[in-house]
């Protein structure tokens, strides 16, 4: 009876476990807890890829400016230096004398076809794209925030399991040790070894599973910008997985969805208006500006003072922008064909991640809900049995380590359906599931 009672000693140490969940590879990090909401809040504020494509649309807006000016007036004054008279030179002579000289013009080029009205609207074009690309950043980054979030929350709650089973596992090993020295043999080395081989292979999981999450929790720092050693423990409303149903939205509805919001689609149809507008530009290029300009000569022409009037505009013998006009349209047939596969990217996009939604929600209905509360009774009652000699240790630890690999993959069927919602919101460009 004796034997019995130290070994359920230790199984109960086992069931026990480390119940102080902490993770080694921390670093004495220091746990920041938030929610998702208070998340995507940090983000939205601090991500300086966000910051930076935000100052991309100052640019682009001041591009507008630019492209509403008018070219500049020209100004030229030409003066004599020095003049010689029979051998005898003068120096800086004075002009509006009799002997001083004087020279000069004004000019203005005259923009025509329409060229500043279609600088403009092609520079408000750049600016409507820019902001797209705003909004289209924030919706790829949104959906990694979001799929790193749930993804970090499920991988800690299986490292628990870990935990806990490496826990009774290294205190069984190490109460076998105290045994063997103390020259008692209440476990067989058999089985100790047995439980040795299974503690490392736990521990190598474990390893890989701190990494895991470890390289997800850096992606996540950085999309939030928070400090590097903090340790980011998600909350989640667990609620949330059991009542979000992917069938509430029909696919019609999703569709018209992802037609008006989709960023990417809109970069596509603006991509293209912007080569329209660039072709009708170019055009324009090829039509030559005249300029017109007012000339002045103290003493240099036909008599004095001579004032006088041109005109001047280049000859389009030569270059007449037809490369550029070519190009640009060109330009146009190739971003017409990338928008309509962008187009049918989308739909395909949105049927799939409509699809994979609908698949993960029916392996999320085969999870028994009393599974946690099932397994509880049921340890009670293997440790009823091994108690009465009816299960050996080793069948109680091959009956623990099935609740451990359970529970890891209902972790993973939750997430896979909290994931392939945020895929029909990221699909779609709207927050459809929150």
């Amino acid at each position: 009876m004796r034997i019995n009672n130290s070994i359920v000693i230790v199984l109960l140490c086992f069931i026990v476990g480390n119940t102080a969940y902490a993770q080694k590879n921390k670093l004495d990090a220091d746990t920041v807890r938030m929610n998702l909401d208070s998340a995507e809040s940090i983000f939205l504020r601090n991500n300086y890829l966000l910051l930076a494509q935000k100052y991309n649309i100052d640019v682009n807006q001041a591009l507008e400016i630019q492209a509403k000016l008018y070219p500049n007036p020209n100004i030229s004054v030409t003066t004599t230096l020095s003049y010689s008279v029979n051998g005898k030179t003068t120096f800086f002579p004075l002009p509006f004398t009799s002997n001083g000289e004087i020279s000069g013009g004004i000019s203005q080029e005259i923009v025509i076809a329409g060229k500043i009205n279609k600088a403009v609207k092609l520079a408000q074009a750049n600016t409507k794209l820019s902001v797209y690309q705003f909004y289209d950043l924030i919706r790829t980054l949104k959906y990694t925030l979001r799929s790193d979030f749930y993804n970090i929350y499920y991988m800690q709650q299986s490292m628990k399991v870990y935990k806990e089973e490496i826990d009774g596992l290294q205190t069984v090993v190490n109460a076998y040790k105290k045994q063997e020295e103390e020259g008692k043999h209440y476990i067989s080395e058999k089985d100790v070894v047995r439980m040795k081989a299974q503690l490392y292979s736990l521990e190598s999981e474990y390893q890989s599973l701190v990494d895991q999450v470890n390289d997800t929790e850096s992606e996540l720092k950085l999309l939030i910008q928070v400090k590097t050693k903090d340790y980011i423990e998600p909350l989640v409303d667990s609620a949330m997985v059991t009542t979000a149903d992917p069938l509430k939205f029909p696919l019609t509805v999703l569709l018209d969805s992802a037609y008006s919001g989709r960023t990417d689609l809109q970069i596509a149809k603006t991509t293209t208006e912007i080569s329209r507008l660039n072709y009708v530009y170019q055009k324009a290029l090829a039509v030559p500006d005249p300029s017109v300009g007012w000339s002045y000569d103290q003493q240099g022409a036909f008599n004095n003072n001579f004032m006088g009037i041109g005109v001047s505009i280049d000859l389009p013998f030569f270059n007449r922008n037809q490369g550029n006009i070519k190009s640009a349209k060109a330009t146009i047939k190739m971003n017409e064909a990338s928008e309509k596969s962008t187009f049918l990217t989308v739909e395909e996009n949105v049927y799939r991640s409509l699809q994979r939604a609908i698949d993960a929600e029916k392996l999320f209905k085969k999870v028994d809900p009393s599974f946690g509360s099932d397994y509880d009774r049921l340890v009670k009652a293997a440790l009823e049995n091994f108690k009465t000699r009816n299960m050996n240790i080793l069948d109680f630890l091959d009956f623990y380590d099935s609740y451990k690999q359970n529970t890891l993959q209902i972790n993973g069927i939750k997430y896979n359906k909290l994931n392939a919602l945020e895929q029909i919101n990221f699909y779609t460009g709207t927050n459809f599931f929150n």
